[in-house]
């Protein structure tokens, strides 16, 4: 019972090693751009709501990390012109954000240099190997 808790405690350690390892490698590919991980993030949840307004509440649930402080974000990517921000039609109290088409531009590079991250570690799995690996960490999430 005890080797089961500690492999169990060695193993939690080691995805969150990774974890960390993969937002410090993607804060550094992001750096040139003067764009941060959260400003990714938000930039990628709305590229994946194609155009369609989407609030500011509902980016904060998508986030990865949920700390984040969205509504800064949202105003640092508007000033460069990458996302714009209305008052909602169906709820004056929020506002809905959509990103632009230079947004989308630099979206595409940003992902060009994070999927340069992500290759490396790609070649190490297998089809197989990925889906078990998902299935695995989904178990662990009480959420999914």
């Amino acid at each position: 019972m005890i080797k089961e808790r500690k492999e169990y405690y060695q193993t939690i350690h080691k995805v969150l090693l990774m974890g960390h390892m993969l937002t410090d490698k993607a804060s550094q590919a992001l750096k040139p751009w003067a764009t941060t991980e959260p400003q990714y993030n938000v930039l990628r949840i709305l590229q994946d709501y194609k155009g369609t307004p989407i609030t500011v509440q509902d980016i904060q649930e998508r986030m990865i990390q949920k700390s984040s402080n969205v509504t800064r974000i949202i105003d640092k990517l508007e000033t460069r012109g990458w996302v714009n921000r209305s008052i909602c039609e169906h709820n004056r109290r929020k506002m809905d954000v959509v990103i632009t088409s230079i947004g989308s531009q630099n979206l595409r590079e940003l992902d060009k240099q994070v999927h340069k991250i992500h290759y490396p570690f790609k070649q190490r799995l297998n089809e197989q190997e990925i889906r078990t690996l998902n299935k695995l960490l989904s178990k662990l999430n009480p959420e999914s």
